[in-house]
């Protein structure tokens, strides 16, 4: 297989909305949580830009997907303000392939990690994750 060539990037960006705050993640009313970009939804970002630049070097019916996320949230950001993860592929470790990315709103930046990812066949996959708790397709 092809790969990314050593320090290239790719970019991901979003307006954080209502949805990407902290405040939307608790599951009961004692998960309280800040009116600021959530951590994770600093994380998918990342992995989204760092799976970009994979994307042109799958195979049909192949993808990539996160196995490690090695992230620090240093910085809030609030509703409406738009927040870029940029993901530089640094090489392989192993079959996975790695990337340090960073996150950063007007304010400058807001994370940075080290990210690995897999590429692995879609369908397996799937197939993978059913049989593993036992449901059906």
């Amino acid at each position: 297989m092809n790969e990314p060539t050593i320090d290239s990037t790719a970019t991901a960006q979003l307006v954080v909305g209502v949805n990407d705050l902290a405040s939307a993640l608790p599951l009961e009313p004692q998960d309280a949580f800040p009116k600021v970009f959530a951590t994770a939804r600093m994380v998918a970002l990342m992995e989204i830009a760092s799976a970009r630049l994979l994307q042109p070097f799958l195979n049909l019916g192949e993808l990539s997907v996160g196995v490690t996320v090695e992230t620090v949230h240093s910085a809030p950001t609030p509703e409406g303000a738009a927040v870029t993860a940029i993901a530089r592929y640094i090489g392989r470790d192993g079959k996975l392939f790695v990337f340090d990315v960073t996150a950063a709103d007007e304010g400058g930046e807001i994370g940075n990690a080290r990210h690995k990812r897999a590429i692995l066949d879609a369908e397996r996959l799937q197939s993978r994750a059913f049989r593993r708790v036992g449901t059906g397709e």
